[in-house]
């Protein structure tokens, strides 16, 4: 699945009521950027990875007179994550940055992000629900959503047809089109050795919560029934040896292996096909969408996605500019123009819109070229993703740390050194020791 190269994710990020010791004693307003004019232009610095933003930077300069954008391109969502902990301690981080869900409630709790609720709360309304909650702590906002995110399987339909295999509906059905495509020297998926977030999102899926929230204190469990039936699959996956181990630092071979047919699905959301039309030069017309599978018996849920996962516009501390920072990062967020222009994955990045109707935005987010035929149909499993998409996932506040704990296990898992539930043993008792370390209140 391999989310995490310029990851993904909207999920519900919010936790209402929460009063944690130690874990949002630095929270609250910014003391600059009280909406006082600046004289002369205000420049804010914006950083961020997606394709597209630099076009969109310069649109809304070419639209403002008083407030301009200096945009910065950051290698991808990782990097962005280091640069900015080095900028804050210096003192001298940007207006807004880009980022995506999992990491808004740690960067709140470090005291990074200005509360942006009275600038931006009367536009509630125009997102969707569950990107409006990605950019929430405690019913604040600290920033805009950008995008969502429908999943879905993407599929070879020339293999599929010459093999007699159809979409397949529920995992049960995946692992058994696995079992025929292996024995044509075929992988149905690939997991990146780096990328534990087909973990993270057949969990969610089923759901699990790894964090969430008991009266004051955090509770913590990575081994919940969700969980495990997700490592159920993943394990037999694995097991069975149905899925190459390509990993995304050379993102170019995992593309021609796409593109040759050595492995046949990806599940993904509208932005990871930007990278195929991209990268291919063979397959194009060759390819399409089918709904995520569910669990044998189960109604359709997709996961809230892993980036990549939905993104969303973060307003820093430190913006000495903070009102205009939060409008800009409403314009970005719903101009038509900018929105369109992120949404097309020649243009942009390929997202989904986080506004609340977001329907006429398919046809720009899938790719006609890529899917040949397959284009008219997929907008309807696009469209039907997006009402099945889970919205009660929490990000716990050391995300990043326990996602980077993970992904050393994660390679052991793919390499067969260990179980998906040996994993899972450890990131329980990893985690609660790490809350507590860090002076927050914890269960599990």
């Amino acid at each position: 699945m391999n989310f995490t190269s310029s990851r993904r994710r909207f999920a519900h990020a919010a936790v209402a009521g929460l009063a944690l010791s130690g874990l949002l004693a630095a929270c609250g307003g910014s003391d600059s950027g009280d909406g006082t004019k600046s004289s002369g232009p205000v420049t804010l610095p914006f950083w961020g990875w997606a394709n597209g933003q630099d076009a969109v930077a310069k649109a809304f300069n070419a639209s403002h007179k008083d407030v301009k954008l200096k945009y910065t391109k950051v290698t991808d969502q990782l990097t962005m994550q280091k640069q900015l902990t080095n900028a804050v301690k210096a003192g001298n981080a940007p207006c807004l940055v880009q980022n995506t869900a999992e990491y808004v409630t740690s960067w709140v709790s470090q005291g990074a992000l200005a509360d942006i609720s009275q600038y931006v709360g009367a536009s509630k309304n125009k997102f969707n629900s569950g990107s409006w909650a990605s950019a929430q702590v405690q019913g604040k906002s600290y920033g805009v959503p950008t995008s969502s995110a429908p999943n879905f399987t993407i599929y070879r339909t020339d293999i599929f047809d010459k093999y007699g295999i159809k979409p397949p509906a529920t995992w049960d059905d995946f692992i058994a089109a696995g079992k025929v495509l292996k024995k044509h020297g075929i992988k149905i998926t690939n997991y990146a050795g780096e990328d534990p977030s087909t973990l993270e999102v057949l969990a969610m899926q089923a759901g699990a919560h790894w964090y969430s929230i008991d009266g004051n204190s955090w509770k913590v469990d990575f081994q919940d029934p969700g969980t495990l039936k997700a490592a159920k699959v993943i394990q037999e996956i694995i097991d069975n040896d149905l899925n190459s181990k390509l990993s995304f630092a050379d993102y170019a071979a995992v593309q021609r292996n796409y593109d040759n047919g050595g492995t046949a699905t990806r599940q993904i959301s509208t932005w990871q096909m930007a990278g195929m039309v991209q990268n291919f030069t063979k397959s194009f017309g060759k390819w399409a969408l089918s709904p995520w599978p569910t669990y044998q018996g189960e109604a359709a849920r997709t996961p809230a996605g892993t980036n990549l996962t939905g993104s969303v516009t973060l307003v820093t501390k430190q913006c000495k500019d903070v009102k205009q920072a939060a409008e800009a990062a409403l314009w970005m967020s719903t101009n038509t123009g900018a929105v369109k222009t992120m949404a097309s994955p020649t243009t942009g990045n390929g997202v989904m819109p986080a506004l609340a109707d977001s329907n006429s935005y398919v046809g720009e987010a899938v790719s006609d070229k890529l899917l040949g035929k397959n284009y008219e149909p997929a907008q309807k499993v696009v469209t039907d993703s997006l009402n099945t998409v889970t919205t009660d996932w929490t990000f716990g506040p050391d995300w990043t740390a326990m996602f980077t704990e993970m992904q050393a296990g994660w390679a052991k898992v793919v390499g067969k050194q260990e179980k998906v539930t040996d994993l899972l043993a450890h990131m329980q008792e990893w985690t609660v020791k790490d809350l507590k370390s860090r002076g927050i209140s914890v269960k599990g």
